[in-house]
């Protein structure tokens, strides 16, 4: 006998329960917004209509299936299984931080707060939830297949971001590595540069964006489900030792970039979660490119 399906609900914490776990009583959460010209019932009732939408979302799982609830702050120590149904229950960034724990599971988007959200993957309403979570698994679901970007390191440290992936210092100060690509003509140059990164499609609308258009915009954005990744180098340094030759670029099929590493620490993370970063050091060496997995996103 085969076991019932599980729903695993993702949400994170919100800004009022951050605020008062903070602050200790919501007078003084109140007291420290108004301070700074806010109203501390605006965040109270954006919290309650994220509860709101949580508990109907819950309410729409079919009563024979199993469920499961995982916080954002937990999401590294949480086991997904390979049958579950994943429903992100948030903002956008909570799929792409969810989107790194996950093995080929359908992703249900759910917006709780249309209008304020862009919706680019949380694409659905509340009351869509249970339609969209039992169709996900009927033969032949329609879902996007979301392209990745992972970083290998050659200590065997893996890491894999639905966005984009950043490699540099922590703090964003000027890191020193050699970069090459993978690719017959064998150049690697030296660099010193505030970091290099390297984008998917779903990423395009974000900080990928911001440098492709500094850039000039010369190669066209990756869509989400192209099989195809941007790169930048920020700020490259031009010095008797280190070179700009190579500060852009894109990455198709196997393709790949190497970085090896010539400072004392450098850091990569994905989607903006810097304290899920992968720690390279001096003469260590890591390759990033295309993901094998993809991110399976209905509707």
């Amino acid at each position: 006998m085969s076991l019932a399906p599980r729903v695993v609900l993702v949400h994170r914490t919100t800004e009022y329960e951050e605020l008062v776990a903070r602050h200790g009583t919501h007078g003084q959460a109140a007291f420290l917004l108004s301070s700074r010209g806010r109203d501390i019932e605006e965040v109270a009732e954006r919290s309650r209509r994220t509860r709101r939408a949580l508990a109907e979302v819950a309410s729409g799982i079919p009563l024979t299936w199993r469920q499961a609830r995982v916080e954002r702050a937990d999401l590294d120590r949480f086991l997904f299984a390979p049958e579950d149904i994943v429903v992100v229950v948030g903002q956008d960034g909570l799929v792409a931080n969810v989107a790194k724990y996950l093995a080929g599971q359908p992703v249900v988007g759910i917006d709780t707060d249309p209008g304020r959200n862009p919706g680019v993957l949380v694409r659905h309403r509340v009351g869509d939830a249970g339609a969209l979570i039992v169709s996900a698994v009927a033969r032949g679901a329609v879902a996007d297949e979301l392209t990745m970007v992972e970083a290998v390191a050659d200590d065997t440290q893996r890491l894999v971001a639905l966005n984009e992936i950043y490699l540099g210092a922590a703090g964003h100060q000027t890191v020193r590595y050699r970069l090459g690509l993978d690719d017959d003509r064998g150049v690697v140059e030296p660099q010193a540069s505030s970091g290099v990164l390297v984008g998917t499609g779903t990423g395009a609308t974000g900080w990928l964006r911001s440098l492709w258009e500094e850039r000039g915009g010369r190669v066209p954005l990756p869509g989400p489900t192209e099989p195809r990744l941007l790169w930048f180098v920020r700020e490259a340094w031009p010095s008797p030792a280190t070179g700009t030759s190579l500060v852009a670029g894109e990455l198709g099929g196997a393709a790949g970039l190497r970085l090896t590493v010539e400072s004392d620490r450098v850091i990569a993370f994905g989607d903006g979660m810097e304290a899920d970063a992968l720690e390279l050091t001096w003469g260590q060496t890591i390759r990033l490119g295309m993901a094998e997995a993809r991110l399976r996103l209905v509707g």
